[in-house]
């Protein structure tokens, strides 16, 4: 009987425990260091799976370029897998412009700092979050 009590109250203890877990909340800082101006804002979203490089983020900042970085935080995350993207927006009509064979005309960039011949996926630019977290992204 003494037994069954220990490995109910343990049982109980790593359930209590692994719930406490699950209700943390994080941050992410992300820092783009290398904007080529001053020109515009960075756009920089965090995605999820789900989110990822379409149009609406799971969370948006639009950040202004201040002593040549772009720093942007994102609160209240619950842990699991997100990726940043970036784009510096240098015409403020936010969103991310094309030149007329498909490249990109303005910088970009995305966490893992990916250097891709290709649209990214969200496997390659995704990272784990487990605790507060800072990213740093270049163009």
């Amino acid at each position: 009987m003494k037994t069954l009590a220990i490995i109910i109250a343990f049982t109980l203890t790593s359930f209590i425990s692994h719930a406490q877990d699950s209700l943390q909340t994080h941050t992410v800082s992300v820092t783009v260091e290398n904007p080529l101006n001053a020109k515009g804002h960075v756009l920089i979203g965090l995605h999820t799976a789900d989110t990822f490089m379409k149009a609406e983020a799971l969370q948006n900042r639009k950040v202004k370029v201040t002593d040549g970085k772009a720093i942007a935080t994102f609160n209240n995350l619950k842990p699991g897998n997100y990726a940043v993207m970036v784009v510096h927006d240098e015409n403020d009509n936010s969103r991310m412009d094309f030149e007329a064979n498909g490249m990109p005309k303005e910088s970009y960039g995305m966490s893992n700092n990916l250097i891709l011949m290709g649209p990214p996926n969200f496997n390659d630019a995704k990272f784990e979050l487990k605790a507060d977290t800072e990213i740093s992204i270049r163009f």
